[in-house]
């Protein structure tokens, strides 16, 4: 197989310091945990930010200043939320390409989300990928259900979005496909050939879904962002903590794990020298 690709998501966009004391909220927290994660292990580092209430934002000051604290320390390839929560506004989404990050979020469709939706219209989507199309941002495709797969696709078809396809498959929230080793089976069989994916599951399924995409030739996501326990009644003291584990969880399977540059050139990634350059 071919070495394995470890993304931390420290922060997100529904972890409060109430499900944990741990989870990263500043930009110089986000960036130290980013920069611990890429230590462990870690190639690709997913970044949301909160205002200085804690509350989601897109704000492209925030972002810049993780940006700019991360690339001082390491070259892991930063991909930053286009969604940052539920109700952010179509514009500020867009914005975020703004900043030419390396990577980028394409949330392929809506859905309910909890007790809330989660809007990304057809028209907007299409906006998003010309927009990323034009930066040369690399689109990490996210699935919730097996319908945004083929909601890309037809995105696609319009040439605003390129192969090779970079799927993230987040199973397990409430409205999305739950996250069960049938439905990662179905997802990945459900991908063009050629097309790289990860996956996560949310909460509890964390490590049952990480394992299963070490064992299928996958990726893997971890961090704060899907789940605060490192095991039952355990909370996690870090993001690394997480990396270290699925670092070990590979070495026993025969998985090695993959660089940033590694991941590049997988991902077929070119390094962007103007990422966080307004």
């Amino acid at each position: 197989m071919e070495k394995m690709i470890i993304t931390v998501a420290p922060t997100g966009a529904q972890t409060t310091r109430q499900h944990t004391p741990h989870v990263p909220l500043s930009p110089k927290e986000i960036a130290d945990s980013i920069y611990k994660s890429w230590q462990a292990g870690a190639a690709i580092g997913h970044v949301h930010v909160r205002d200085r209430d804690g509350n989601n934002s897109l704000d492209l000051d925030i972002y810049k200043e993780v940006i700019d604290r991360v690339k001082s320390k390491c070259d892991i390839i930063l991909n930053l939320t286009t969604a940052g929560g539920l109700k952010m506004s179509d514009e500020d989404r867009l914005r975020v390409c703004e900043l030419n990050p390396e990577m980028a979020t394409f949330d392929a469709g809506t859905m309910n989300f909890g007790k809330d939706v989660f809007y990304n219209t057809p028209n907007f989507l299409e906006k998003l990928a010309a927009e990323m199309q034009s930066r040369h941002i690399k689109p990490e495709i996210e699935i919730f259900d097996v319908g945004m797969i083929h909601n890309t696709l037809r995105i696609a078809k319009k040439e605003l979005i390129h192969e090779p396809y970079h799927f993230q498959f987040v199973l397990g929230v409430p409205g999305g496909m739950p996250a069960t080793p049938k439905n990662l089976m179905y997802l990945t069989e459900s991908i063009p050939a050629g097309s790289t994916w990860s996956a996560i599951g949310a909460s509890k399924d964390q490590l049952t879904i990480n394992t299963m995409s070490i064992l299928l030739g996958g990726h893997v996501r971890v961090g704060m962002e899907d789940s605060v326990y490192f095991k039952k009644g355990e909370l996690a003291e870090s993001n690394a903590q997480f990396v270290e584990r699925i670092v070990d969880l590979s070495n026993t399977l025969n998985r090695e794990i993959a660089t940033p540059d590694e991941a590049r050139a997988m991902l077929k990634i070119p390094r962007n020298s103007n990422m966080g350059v307004k």
